[in-house]
C-alpha cells in the first residue's frame, strides 16, 4: 500500500498519507512519535511561519542540523512554499559552511541546536538566535537576508532541493535535484524494498546527503512506513533498535556496516534478529569480505545499489527476490537508461569496463550557478556522465569498477583500486583499506595502499605484502602499504581519496 502516483512536489508525500491514514506513525524521535496527520499539520504551520519571516518561492533556505523532526518539518515546509531547502550537515567546518552560503545566498538560515552542539556552534558564530517556531519547535534562526534574488520560472518550479556534493574532489557543487526525479526514485525505492505501513527504517544517515533524503526519508514515507531518527551513528544503539524490534529496515554506507561488524566481533556479541527483514548498503563500493561477514552475522542478504546525487538516488539495486552472492550493484531501475562507453563514447562489448552514462527522470537540472560544469556533465540529449567506470554482465547486473579519476595506470596496465582493496580487506586484522595512485619520477604511477586495522590488531606488513603478492598480478601490487589510525571520510561515510592522494604525494620520505 503506497500513495498514488499523482504527486507533484515532495511535500505531497506526507500530505497524501495525512489524508489517507493520518494516524499512521511517520517519525519516531526518541520517546516522541509523530503521526502523518501531525506531521502534515506541523508542515502547514511551519510554512506560514516561513512566509512571516520573508521566505518566498525560489528562495534558498539553509537548514544546518542533524536528523530530527524539526529538520524534516522545515525541509518539507520550505519545499511546500516553493523555496529550495539546502540541508547542510552540522559537522561541516566553518569554511565549508561559509562557502556553501556564499554560493547559494540563502534568504533564511536555521540551526537544529537542540540535537546538535555543532549546529549551535555554527548558529552562534553567525549571529542566530533561539526562537520558538510554530510547527517546528525551538531552533536557532538568522534574520532574513535582504537583497537576495529569488529564482523564478521553470527553474524555481522544478527544483526540489539544492544538495551540495560531499566534496570528494575538494570542490563541492550545488546539485539542483528535481521534484520529478525524487518522486520517481521514492516510488522505485519503496517498491523495490516492499515498504509498507508497519515498517520502520533506522535513520542515521544525514539528510544533507541524497542517500539520507532519497532512500531514507522520501522512499520510507512514500511507502507509509516510519523513520526511527538518530543524530549520530552508535553501533550499540543500532543493535538495541534491532533486538527490541523497533526497526525492520537497516540501510547505510559500507563504513557503517564495517563498524557494526567490528563492534560485534570485538564485544563477542551475537545479535538476536526481531523484526529486521531488509539490509541495504550504498553510497560507496561494497567489499565482498564485508558482505559475507554481515550476512553471516545477521542471517540475511546484504543488498546493494549504485546511485548519485546528480541522479536523485539509485540507478541500480539488487532485488529482494534475487539476492546476489557477489558485489554487483544490481539491476537497472525502472525508467533509467544506462550506457557503457569507451573514450570515444562508443559502446563497449558486454562485460567490458567503460564510462557510465545515464539518462532518465532522475537526472539533475544542473549544477547551480555553474553552467560550464553543467555542460561538462550533461550532453544535449540528456545523458549524464556519472564519472564512474563500470560494466554490465550478460545477466544485466551492473558492477562498479571505480571512479574514472581513481583509475591507476601502471606501466600501461589499468589498476582498479577496488580489486586491490578487496584482497587487502580479506586479510585477518584489516578493518578497511583504500588504494590510490602516485606519480613516479619516470612519469609512471605506483600503487599506494592505506590500511586501517581492527582494534587490537598488529601490523605485520611483510606478511600482508606476501598475502597480497600471492593474489594479485605484479603491476597491481602496492609499492607502499601505510597503516593509518583512521581512513578519512566525509560526514556521510564516503572515502576522501583526494586526502589520501595528498598524503601519498606529500609524505614520500615517510612512505
Amino acid at each position: 500500500m503506497t500513495v498514488r502516483n499523482t504527486l507533484e512536489r515532495i511535500s505531497d508525500i506526507p500530505r497524501a498519507w495525512a489524508l489517507r491514514a493520518p494516524d499512521l506513525n511517520a517519525l519516531i524521535d526518541g520517546e516522541r512519535r509523530t503521526t502523518f496527520g501531525e506531521l502534515w499539520s506541523c508542515i502547514g504551520k511551519a510554512r506560514a511561519f516561513l512566509e512571516s519571516r520573508g521566505a518566498r518561492s525560489g528562495d534558498r533556505v539553509v537548514i544546518v542540523g542533524e536528523n530530527c523532526a524539526a529538520l524534516i518539518v522545515l525541509l518539507f515546509a520550505v519545499s511546500e512554499l516553493g523555496a529550495w531547502p539546502v540541508v547542510v550537515n552540522a559537522r561541516l567546518s566553518e569554511r565549508e559552511l561559509s562557502a556553501i552560503c556564499a554560493h547559494c545566498e540563502p534568504r533564511l538560515m536555521f540551526f537544529t541546536h537542540e540535537v546538535s552542539a555543532d549546529a549551535q556552534h555554527h548558529g552562534e558564530r553567525l549571529g542566530a538566535c533561539a526562537i520558538e517556531a510554530d510547527g517546528i519547535g525551538t531552533v536557532m534562526a538568522c534574520d532574513a537576508a535582504p537583497n537576495v534574488r529569488a529564482e523564478s520560472g521553470t527553474t524555481a518550479r522544478e527544483v526540489a532541493l539544492l544538495i551540495y556534493t560531499s566534496g570528494t574532489t575538494g570542490q563541492p557543487k550545488g546539485v539542483m535535484v528535481t521534484h520529478r526525479g525524487l518522486l520517481h526514485f521514492a516510488r522505485v525505492s519503496a517498491t523495490s524494498r516492499y515498504l509498507e505501513p508497519g515498517d520502520c527504517a533506522y535513520a542515521v544517515l544525514p539528510m544533507s546527503h541524497i542517500f539520507g533524503i532519497g532512500t531514507l526519508l522520501l522512499a520510507t514515507l512514500y511507502g507509509g512506513a516510519s523513520l526511527s531518527l538518530s543524530t549520530r551513528f552508535d553501533p550499540a544503539d543500532v543493535i538495541e533498535a534491532i533486538e527490541s524490534g523497533t526497526i525492520s529496515i537497516l540501510q547505510g554506507v559500507p563504513t557503517m556496516f564495517t563498524r557494526l561488524v567490528s563492534f560485534l566481533r570485538e564485544s563477542g556479541r551475537t545479535i538476536s534478529i526481531a523484526n529486521l527483514r531488509y539490509l541495504y548498503t550504498g553510497g560507496s563500493l561494497l567489499d565482498l569480505t564485508l558482505k559475507h561477514e554481515v550476512e553471516a552475522r545477521f542471517g540475511q542478504p546484504l543488498h546493494h545499489g549504485y546511485g548519485m546525487t546528480e541522479y536523485a538516488g539509485s540507478l541500480a539495486v539488487t532485488r529482494i527476490e534475487r539476492p546476489r552472492q557477489d558485489c554487483s550493484a544490481g539491476e537497472i531501475v525502472d525508467g533509467a537508461e544506462l550506457r557503457v562507453l569507451d573514450e570515444q563514447r562508443r559502446p563497449v562489448p558486454p562485460g567490458t569496463p567503460g564510462a557510465l552514462w545515464v539518462r532518465g527522470p532522475g537526472v539533475m537540472l544542473g549544477y547551480y550557478r555553474a553552467p560550464q560544469a553543467t555542460a561538462d556533465a550533461l550532453d544535449p540529449d540528456g545523458w549524464l556522465d556519472t564519472g564512474d567506470i563500470g560494466r554490465i554482465d550478460a545477466d544485466g547486473a551492473l558492477f562498479i569498477v571505480g571512479r574514472s579519476k581513481d583509475l591507476i595506470i601502471r606501466s600501461g596496465f589499468n589498476v582498479y583500486p577496488v580489486e586491490v582493496e578487496t584482497v587487502i580487506n580479506s586479510y585477518t586484522g584489516v578493518k578497511q583499506s583504500a588504494v590510490v595512485g602516485r606519480r613516479t619520477e619516470d612519469s609512471n604511477e605506483e600503487v599506494v595502499a592505506f590500511v586501517e586495522l581492527e582494534a587490537g590488531a598488529s601490523a605485520d606488513l611483510d606478511a600482508l605484502k606476501q598475502y597480497v603478492a600471492a593474489r594479485l598480478s605484479p603491476y597491481k601490487r602496492p609499492a607502499r602499504i601505510v597503516v593509518v589510525p583512521d581512513l578519512p571520510t566525509t560526514t556521510s561515510g564516503k572515502l576522501l581519496r583526494h586526502v589520501l592522494r595528498t598524503m601519498a604525494e606529500n609524505d614520500r620520505t615517510a612512505l
